[in-house]
């Protein structure tokens, strides 16, 4: 039971039942909106199934918030504005009306499939509430045009990277004459990356509560080791898998004879984009060319693509525990200000984050992603540009090295527009004729737009509950 500071804060009971009802709609919101980013690449390629990326993503985002989340945060979003002085009743209805207006804002961003982020809905509220309690003069406005920047450098390193990678795999694996091959050489390097980098994104972001304290030696020495266990974990693996394959191969009876004197299949060096130039046998007594080469490269590519698809699902896991450590219980923050106000009738600069609000917040955001957030997964994985599992990683892994880049570099990010703008580098290694430009100037505008709606509805939601409560 909470003991609330009734004679300090006037109708300090049903404000924490509006604070505790808002704040499980914000997590609820959350997990419609921001997690189903994290997962829309894995849904949208076809690498999961949207109820096996609700299971996935509800024991990683829940297990990252719980154990590793947020213990302490500052009770003023990202030092938006400086509390001290304020009236505590008047900061209650502040947090109370920006936890409703940003999850109002994300519920709407959501049915429209637009994916945006969190921590600007956010800020956008707390800007609106603090210029209204405290005048325009106690935001922090250099903070804000920070996150404004980040409209422009998130999609913009996301979507090179991720650009980068795509090609790489592009060039290495599916344009090679014998792709399966290929990929079970070069895999392992690739897996021994995603476990270096995605050490990195949780020793740098996602366990930065933890206070490690890691120095960048250590960091690199820990992600290392990581990465190289990565390495002969994916050998090992990787050796099963080609030995099932080829059996599976002689079982569909695929022929994989390169060379015949009758005519040789192969992928011409010179044809635009290392597209395979055909120059198969002709089968005996007919005068059509055979399908023995198309059949076996449509059974290579499904292999490769089997390949990314756990590579894909790994990489998903990894950015849901991240993104549960440190995205989630940072969203929370309004949430415990107004519970630590209400409980001690003071205004705390850092509040303790409760059990009782990281559980509550999990259990939202599984809610949230389970029952809304097919809308902006549908976004994401499928209506900006098709994805498959080896695209899906690419773009994962592209988002993951910005991450850790941006963070370490200062750079102001935000996962969700890092992803966005991977999936967009993904489009643009195919060309972009092969990206939804309307989709992407709908999502444009939404980011644009996400700051000064957080504010405006927090506002109105501010002079409704003071209203209320106070008159």
């Amino acid at each position: 039971m909470i003991i609330l500071a009734q004679a300090a804060i006037p109708h300090a009971q049903i404000l924490m039942i509006l604070t505790i009802i808002f704040g499980f709609y914000m997590a609820w919101s959350i997990g419609a909106n921001d997690v189903a980013n994290a997962m829309g690449t894995s849904v949208g390629s076809g690498a999961v199934t949207l109820k096996q990326a609700v299971i996935i993503a509800g024991i990683m985002e829940l297990a990252g918030a719980v154990l590793v989340g947020s213990h302490v945060t500052n009770t003023v979003r990202k030092g938006i504005f400086d509390p001290t002085g304020l009236d505590p009743q008047l900061l209650v209805f502040g947090f109370i009306s920006a936890l409703l207006a940003a999850a109002i804002w994300l519920s709407i961003a959501t049915y429209f499939g637009w994916p945006v982020s969190t921590t600007h809905s956010i800020v956008g509220s707390i800007v609106g509430v603090g210029a209204v309690i405290g005048g325009v003069e106690i935001i922090n406005w250099a903070k804000v045009a920070t996150i404004v920047m980040s409209w422009l450098t998130s999609p913009l390193f996301g979507g090179i990277i991720a650009f980068i990678i795509f090609r790489i795999i592009q060039i290495q694996i599916f344009n090679r004459k014998h792709p399966l091959r290929a990929a079970i050489k070069i895999t392992p390097f690739l897996v021994f990356y995603v476990g270096f980098i995605l050490t990195l994104v949780m020793v740098w972001k996602g366990l930065k509560n933890l206070k490690l304290d890691l120095n960048i030696g250590q960091a690199l020495i820990v992600s290392t080791i990581m990465g190289t266990l990565s390495y002969f974990v994916a050998t090992a693996w990787l050796k099963r898998f080609h030995r099932l394959a080829e059996q599976e191969r002689k079982d569909r009876g695929i022929e994989l004879v390169d060379d015949r004197e009758e005519g040789i299949p192969f992928v011409g060096k010179n044809t635009p984009e290392g597209k395979t130039e055909l120059r198969p046998a002709l089968v005996e007594g007919s005068e059509l060319p055979t399908k023995r080469w198309e059949h076996r490269r449509h059974f290579e590519y499904e292999k490769v693509e089997a390949i990314f698809k756990s590579l894909l699902v790994l990489s998903a896991c990894f950015l849901a525990f991240a993104h549960g450590a440190n995205d989630v219980a940072n969203a929370i923050g309004p949430l415990t200000a107004a519970v630590e106000i209400l409980r001690t009738g003071v205004i705390d600069i850092e509040a303790q984050v409760p059990l009782w609000i990281l559980c509550m917040g999990g259990v939202g955001i599984i809610l949230g992603l389970a029952t809304w957030g097919y809308k902006v997964i549908e976004t994401i994985g499928k209506k900006i540009t098709q994805l498959t599992p080896s695209r899906g990683f690419a773009a994962n892994i592209g988002a993951a090295t910005t991450i850790v880049l941006a963070s370490r570099l200062g750079f102001p990010i935000s996962t969700t527009h890092t992803l966005v703008g991977a999936v967009l580098g993904i489009g643009l290694a195919r060309g972009i004729e092969y990206l939804n430009l309307r989709m992407l100037r709908d999502i444009a505008l939404s980011w644009m737009i996400t700051i000064p709606a957080g504010a405006g509805l927090a506002i109105l939601n501010y002079y409704i509950l003071k209203a209320i409560f106070s008159g």
